[in-house]
């Protein structure tokens, strides 16, 4: 633990970590747009409230676009669409 010279220290707490509970989703399953399959995807609960990259389905290998959007409780709204 580092002390600072305003008497604070650098122990986290739950004033560091304000979103929910502290739980949020880590992953999801998803359908392939291409192939229908299922496919679970892993998700960056540490990233931003929302999220857009691109993703290949490990069934088919043909790209998607994926769309998250985290709530407010840490529940993960999860689109993937075809990347066109």
């Amino acid at each position: 633990m580092v002390d600072f010279p305003d008497g604070s220290d650098d122990a986290l707490n739950e004033d560091d970590f304000p979103a929910g509970d502290g739980t949020a989703d880590d992953a999801a399953v998803v359908v392939c747009p291409y192939c229908g399959e299922e496919v679970e995807i892993a998700l960056d609960a540490g990233g931003e409230e929302s999220q857009e990259y691109v993703e290949d389905c490990e069934v088919c290998c043909r790209p998607w676009n994926v769309t998250v959007h985290y709530g407010s409780g840490g529940t993960a709204d999860v689109r993937v669409e075809r990347l066109e």
